[in-house]
């Protein structure tokens, strides 16, 4: 009797983990080996699986046969990623390391299984184009090209995913997750937040660079009876933000353009936000994203810069850029800089920094009520986009969760006031202005 897909399997992974096999492995003949109690199953549903891990043996491959079907991991995928398995050490991009014999048992077991054979073809969700020729353009043309990639996916997608409030940013978690406090009010505390930081007063002007959706400018407009303006580059967005300016009836008071934020030549604004924008910049263009927005406000105005950083040293834009599943298939032309960059970034445009705070904690509690709402409207999901996105949506978030939740990136509110002449900040002498309104002992209406 022929022994089984898993069962050649089994023992091969065994090896390159050095323990026993801890999940359920299914092969694409129905065969499966493992803990029948384990954690999730992963199943090889083709030889092309095997194939495609053989041509790229780290994250890139892992997430192409994800992405293609030809690997499916059922049950708990935080889990997965998050144990110091075969599995998790592919995505975590550092590749296999093999003795010379252990290359050969692994090829004879490939050769045996049917799996040697050409590269399979890349994904269509793919995105192939050099990121060394992108990144060191972030021209307005080629910035325009990669928010479309990741934010023209559809309204209807995003409003499964996001939920009613369609933030699609780090939520601010005042009180635990219960039935009754969820991601919807979690969304409405950091809207507030940014308002609060930014000391919103009626009558004055605000800028919302990335404005997505158009949940801060509704929220500011609405609480703090303010001129706000939003600008984005994706038509979508636009779109659907103009829409809910005017069912809000807030015309009058909200304009919603699709516009690069170094077009906007409207100001002086008495506050700005970028509220997870930032991280399309790219390294090269961080200083006139600065000095773009310190010469749109007013002198003391605020600035409140939220973005995810990394812990890495500076971007080398002279290095070869290392492929990654983010970058191929998430967030073309994206760059985290680290909080540092930043920092020296707006301090050399004429801005005093004054705050700085690290939800990172709040970000992985975000991304897995993202991923819990994509997982029960799956269906949906996939008639409204394609199997294949709303695998690389799921991989994304889940991989971002874990990133957030070890402090492998973090993200970080910066809250800057633009320098004076005569010395004025504005600021208060405490943070007590900062505290969430629910401690304050009243809470925000509903956006």
């Amino acid at each position: 009797m022929p022994e089984t897909v898993a069962a050649r399997l089994a023992p091969l992974l065994s090896q390159l983990l050095g323990v026993a096999l801890p999940y359920r492995l299914r092969g694409w003949d129905g065969s499966e080996i493992g803990p029948p109690d384990a954690a999730a199953t992963i199943t090889l549903r083709s030889r092309r699986a095997l194939r495609t891990l053989l041509w790229q043996p780290d994250e890139l491959g892992l997430a192409r046969a994800y992405v293609a079907g030809d690997l499916d991991i059922e049950g708990d995928l935080h889990a997965v990623l998050e144990s110091p398995d075969l599995v998790a050490q592919l995505a975590g991009n550092e590749g296999l390391t093999l003795t010379p014999a252990q290359q050969l048992r692994a090829l004879g077991t490939l050769v045996r299984l049917g799996a040697v054979g050409r590269r399979p073809a890349l994904p269509p969700e793919e995105l192939v184009t050099p990121r060394r020729a992108r990144r060191q353009r972030h021209d307005q043309q080629s910035d325009a090209a990669a928010i479309s990639h990741h934010y023209d996916v559809g309204n209807d997608f995003y409003r499964l995913v996001l939920g009613p409030s369609m933030v699609y940013s780090c939520a601010y978690w005042v009180q635990e997750p219960t039935a009754d406090v969820g991601l919807d009010e979690a969304q409405r505390e950091k809207l507030d937040l940014v308002c609060r930081k930014l000391a919103l007063r009626p009558g004055q002007r605000l800028l919302d660079v990335g404005c997505g959706w158009g949940g801060l400018v509704l929220h500011a407009a609405r609480e703090y009876d303010v001129q706000a303006t939003g600008v984005t580059l994706s038509s979508e967005q636009a779109e659907f933000a103009r829409a809910r300016v005017a069912e809000a009836g807030l015309g009058h008071r909200v304009e919603i353009r699709q516009q690069d934020y170094r077009a906007v030549d409207d100001g002086p604004y008495d506050a700005i936000a970028s509220v997870g924008m930032a991280e399309h910049v790219g390294a090269r263009q961080l200083a006139v994203y600065a000095a773009a927005l310190q010469a749109l406000l007013v002198p003391g105005g605020r600035l409140l810069h939220h973005a995810i950083a990394s812990r890495a040293e500076p971007t080398d834009v002279t290095e070869p850029p290392r492929s990654s599943f983010i970058d191929r298939y998430v967030f073309p032309d994206g760059e985290l800089e680290p909080l540092g960059s930043t920092i020296t970034a707006l301090d050399r445009a004429g801005f005093e920094v004054r705050d700085v705070e690290n939800l990172r904690e709040h970000y992985a509690r975000t991304l897995r009520a993202w991923v819990s709402r994509l997982e029960q409207h799956w269906d949906d999901a996939v008639a409204l986009t394609s199997e294949g996105r709303a695998r690389v949506w799921r991989l994304y978030m889940v991989a971002s969760a874990l990133a957030f939740r070890f402090g492998e990136i973090t993200v970080n509110q910066t809250l800057a006031v633009a320098r004076t002449a005569e010395g004025r900040s504005g600021m208060p002498l405490t943070r007590d202005a900062l505290l969430p309104r629910a401690v304050q002992g009243r809470r925000p209406r509903d956006p």
